[in-house]
């Protein structure tokens, strides 16, 4: 429909479903791209939506219990503690894989579980609603009419592609998740790589968090994240990210998130019901995984081998009083 592509400004900042589109996918965007490197370590991070709703809790709380809930400074003390506390859950990931040897999916299981828990016990129980100008500006606000959220989604992509792609650190992830004890050997400090990419993870996972909180002034630490875990590892295989690890994307991963968020933004539009969106999700599920499948990719490229080998067809020949009928 052409109302769909249509942008307009107003108020000084610029709306319509494709802006949408980037400003509600912000969030899924930012958790996918921690989860790339994960990924690409040969690990998994299940506890990206439980640090959304962590990061969003404590911000919230903090703003909502301060003498001044509507100072600033109060706002920048809560997204601080949120930040802070996030980059602490990510090495407590990155010390059950990197130091204990624990599987990372049993590892981050533990605190996809036990976390949301603590994000109840830090609201109560309760939506905490808070009315900060600051931190409503975290998704209200806009940067040269573009939403700030997908500035600040942006600016992290581009510098995370500049740090990975112009120095060694991303062929030293690319290396660790092909081969870790083979990179160990090598003089990699597979280890340290290992810890850093799971508490790069949770600080993209509290960004998203605070995103998400500041769009409703609010925090719900029992539906904040749910199942953004998935959407993200999904966004990351749309992507082209190898689940085996080592070869990864980051601009294969922003396309999946955008894919996912297009989808949804789609499905609400045709006035579809939002718990269908799953359905439709876990069919591309089926076929992204289905596409990278050794046996199916082996069928196709059996099937392609085949067609490229088939002689070409005879040349039907021209009977010569046919030919010579022309003149």
């Amino acid at each position: 429909m052409p109302s769909f592509f249509a942008v307009r400004l107003q108020d000084g900042r610029l709306y319509g479903s494709l802006i949408d589109i980037l400003h509600n996918g912000a969030p899924l965007a930012l958790a996918a791209l921690g989860m790339t490197l994960v990924i690409a370590t040969r690990g998994i991070d299940l506890s990206v939506g439980t640090v959304v709703a962590i990061s969003g809790a404590v911000a919230c709380t903090w703003i909502a219990s301060s003498p001044d809930p509507a100072s600033p400074g109060t706002a920048l003390t809560g997204i601080g503690l949120a930040l802070a506390l996030a980059a602490a859950l990510g090495a407590w990931n990155g010390f059950l894989v990197a130091r204990l040897g624990i599987q990372p999916i049993i590892a981050t299981l533990v605190l996809m579980t036990a976390g949301r828990g603590l994000a109840q016990l830090v609201t109560d129980g309760q939506i905490i609603t808070v009315n900060n100008g600051f931190f409503a500006g975290i998704s209200g606000s806009a940067l040269l009419a573009v939403p700030l959220t997908v500035v600040v989604a942006a600016a992290v992509y581009a510098l995370v592609a500049l740090v990975t792609r112009r120095t060694a650190l991303g062929t030293l992830v690319e290396a660790v998740g092909i081969n870790p004890e083979a990179s160990r050997l090598a003089g990699v400090r597979s280890q340290s790589i290992v810890w850093t990419v799971y508490v790069f993870a949770a600080l993209c996972a509290a960004v998203a968090g605070l995103m998400i909180s500041s769009n409703v002034n609010a925090a719900d630490a029992n539906n904040a994240g749910l199942w953004l875990e998935l959407d993200a590892i999904l966004a990351v295989v749309i992507g082209g990210t190898s689940l085996a690890g080592g070869r990864y994307s980051i601009a294969g991963t922003l396309l999946g998130a955008l894919t996912i968020q297009t989808l949804t933004t789609t499905i609400y539009s045709v006035g579809i019901p939002p718990e269908v969106s799953l359905v439709f999700k876990a069919l591309v599920v089926i076929l992204v995984f289905l596409a990278q499948a050794p046996k199916v990719r082996a069928l196709m490229r059996r099937r392609r081998r085949r067609r490229d080998d088939a002689p070409p067809p005879a040349a039907t020949a021209v009977p010569a009083e046919t030919a010579g009928s022309g003149r």
